[in-house]
Formats: structure tokens, C-alpha cells, sequence
């Protein structure tokens, strides 16, 4: 039987490197959904976050991933998936047109700690049916860091997501065969967190440990198809798709999102959480 990898557990001192990652991503995530509009190509929106990766001296997690994997080596710093594209859309020609729903995936290396984090905006007005996926993926995102405490497992995660999906009454279809993961020193670490699941099964989650939370969500089924790209992810009835990430630490005070500007102060309150960030 194969042993399991060690799941990595950080201190104090590493968690504050990680967020320090985490606030570039969460930054040029914001300059990216800035900069998006009609008429704005995908791979414009990958050059900011060139830019900004550039400025804040850090690395892409992005850019060249997979080459040792079986994968062709990802060629750009950003995921970018439009409408029925679910993840690792590549950013290149596409044109940006009112109403489109655009997910970004980004992360960055920062003195060797990685953040990870995407988001889902429309360009321009969505429909009211669009519209409410993306809030129903953003609401399971936050149901399931609420989720997450010490003592607790990852199950319970993954569970909260598909309660959190399934109580906004219409039946979305949660993509289960790309899921959350640990995160730290490298951008994908053990374990994995999907987005379904039973409470109390699954690892143990313990102080120090930062996980990567990513729910996907579509308008229709949750069957996917691979393009021949060999990255973009779709959905197989075309529907339309929905992303949102953020990477999360447990400390000794509660839960800490790396990768939201208020370390996730207000949704963890609002859901009566405990708020557990470090100290500088």
C-alpha cells in the first residue's frame, strides 16, 4: 500500500509569509477585474498580472506548471475561463463581450510561500440566472472555510460546500473531479478538499495547516470534457461555470483567509466564526 504524503504544518512565522503572497494575489486579482471590459483581450488581462507579479517581486505558481507532469508546460500567469470554459481556460485572442462571466485563477511564490486564489466577475451586466451561480459559488466558498477548524476534518469542508450549493434551490451541478488542496511550499500539497463530501471524514485538520478551498460551480451538469489544449476544462452541455478560491490558515485563534484583503474578517464574523489572524 502506498504511503500517504506528510501533510506540511506551518508556524507562525511561515503562515505570515504565506499571507504576504497571499495579499499580492489577492491585489492583482483586483487590478485584473479592474481592467477587464468589453472589448479587453484575455491575454491583456494576463499582462497586468504580469505587471503586477513584476512590481511586488514575486513568482508566478502559473507560468511553466505541469511540464514535469505529463502536461505541456502552462504558458501564461493566469487562468482565464469565459462562460462554459470551468478552469485553466489560457488566456490568448478571446475578446471580452457584455455579459460574459469570466473566472481568474492566479497564485504567486513569495520568498518561497505560495497564495492561491480565484475569483468570478461579470463584464458588464450578467443575467439574473449567471448572476446568481457566481453568488451561490461564492456563498459555498465561504460556507466551507466556516467550515474548517481544528479538530475537525476535511469532509466537513468539502460537506459544507455541496449544503451551502444545494440550499440556493436550483440544481447547479458541483464539479467534483478538480478539487482544494494544501498549499505552502509548494502550490499543490496533500490533502485534497473536494467540494462534496460526508462531516467527519477525511484528515484531521490541526493547527498550522493551510489549505487552498475552490469551489466549481455550473448552471448545468457537472460532466466536463478536456480541450485539446490540454488545460481548459469545459463543460460537456455548455453551460456556464463559476469559480471561487481562497487559501486559508488554522491557527490557534481560528481560521485566517491568506488571500482576502481582511484576512476574511467580516464573512467569518457575519457566520460567527472565530477570526484568527497573526500578529506582523
Amino acid at each position: 500500500m502506498a504511503r500517504r504524503s506528510p501533510i506540511e504544518l506551518k508556524s507562525a512565522e511561515q503562515i505570515l509569509r504565506m499571507r504576504s503572497a497571499g495579499l499580492v494575489v489577492a491585489r492583482t486579482l483586483q487590478a485584473v477585474r479592474a481592467g477587464a471590459r468589453p472589448g479587453v483581450t484575455t491575454a491583456e488581462l494576463d499582462a497586468i498580472a504580469r505587471e503586477q507579479i513584476a512590481s511586488a517581486g514575486a513568482v508566478s505558481s502559473f507560468l511553466g506548471y505541469g511540464g514535469g507532469f505529463g502536461l505541456p508546460p502552462y504558458p501564461a500567469v493566469t487562468c482565464i475561463s469565459v462562460n462554459a470554459e470551468i478552469v485553466h481556460g489560457i488566456p490568448g485572442s478571446r475578446v471580452l463581450a457584455e455579459g460574459d462571466l469570466v473566472s481568474v485563477d492566479f497564485g504567486v511564490s513569495l520568498d518561497g510561500w505560495h497564495g492561491d486564489s480565484a475569483i468570478t466577475f461579470a463584464v458588464g451586466t450578467p443575467s439574473p440566472e449567471v448572476a446568481a451561480l457566481s453568488e451561490a459559488t461564492r456563498d459555498s466558498l465561504w460556507a466551507g472555510i466556516a467550515a474548517a477548524r481544528i479538530g475537525g476534518h476535511v469532509g466537513d469542508i468539502g460537506h459544507a460546500v455541496e449544503t451551502s450549493v444545494r440550499s440556493h434551490g436550483r440544481r447547479y451541478g458541483i464539479i467534483a473531479e478538480y478539487t482544494g488542496h494544501g498549499i505552502g511550499t509548494a502550490m499543490h500539497q496533500p490533502p485534497d478538499v473536494p467540494n462534496l463530501g460526508r462531516p467527519g471524514r477525511g484528515e484531521l485538520l490541526t493547527k498550522g495547516i493551510c489549505l487552498a478551498v475552490e469551489p466549481m460551480v455550473t448552471l448545468g451538469s457537472a460532466s466536463t470534457v478536456t480541450l485539446d489544449d490540454e488545460w481548459t476544462v469545459v463543460t460537456r452541455d455548455g453551460s456556464i461555470a463559476a469559480h471561487w478560491e481562497h487559501t486559508i490558515a488554522l491557527t490557534g485563534s481560528g481560521v485566517w483567509v491568506l488571500t482576502a484583503e481582511d484576512g476574511g474578517e467580516a464573512e467569518l464574523t457575519a457566520r460567527g466564526v472565530p477570526f484568527g489572524p497573526l500578529g506582523s
